[in-house]
């Protein structure tokens, strides 16, 4: 398992003061209120920032970061993401994961067959949508309902689905 999970990514500044605007990746928007540091991937390397205060816009979260005091230094960031270590994630209700710890996992029939590997994970809202690439090339899309994804056993890397509910492209 990972040790850092993706929380956001900075799409731009915000004002002169050093703020910058994160499109969240978390369930819970009001999730950033509670962290008191966050980690930015600026050239292969994270950096620690302490949170100094958090506002909301819309859809996206505005963060003035101890050490950011202005738009040229905030300009910088602009497309990084932005990650937490693990012991500072929320903990999460059964049956729920990590996108971090789905990704990459082995995905297989009822019949124990591999399909491909889960590759990446998709929000429309009403559920999520599970992209599996199949060893042939082929992308297959799962929605995430209990009726098409049977199992998730995260330790042994392994989804079980029902392939009639996959769309195969």
């Amino acid at each position: 398992m990972k040790d850092y999970l993706e929380i956001g990514q900075i799409v731009n500044t915000h004002g002169l003061k050093g703020y910058i605007k994160v499109v969240p990746f978390t369930d819970s928007i009001n999730r950033f209120e509670e962290l008191t540091k966050i980690y930015i991937q600026y050239k292969k390397e994270l950096i620690e920032f302490k949170i100094e205060k958090v506002k909301y816009l819309k859809k996206l979260v505005t963060l003035k970061l101890i050490g950011i005091n202005d738009i040229n230094e905030a300009e910088k960031y602009k497309n990084s993401y932005i990650f937490i270590k693990r012991e500072d994630a929320k903990k999460l209700d059964e049956d729920t994961y990590f996108i971090a710890d789905l990704i990459g996992l082995n995905v297989y029939d009822e019949k124990d067959k591999l399909i491909g590997k889960l590759n990446d994970i998709y929000n429309t809202g009403s559920n999520d949508i599970y992209v599996v690439n199949s060893d042939n090339g082929k992308q297959i899309l799962f929605p995430a309902l209990k009726s098409v994804i049977k199992q998730i056993d995260v330790k042994n890397g392994k989804i079980i689905v029902d392939v009639n509910g996959g769309i195969y492209n």
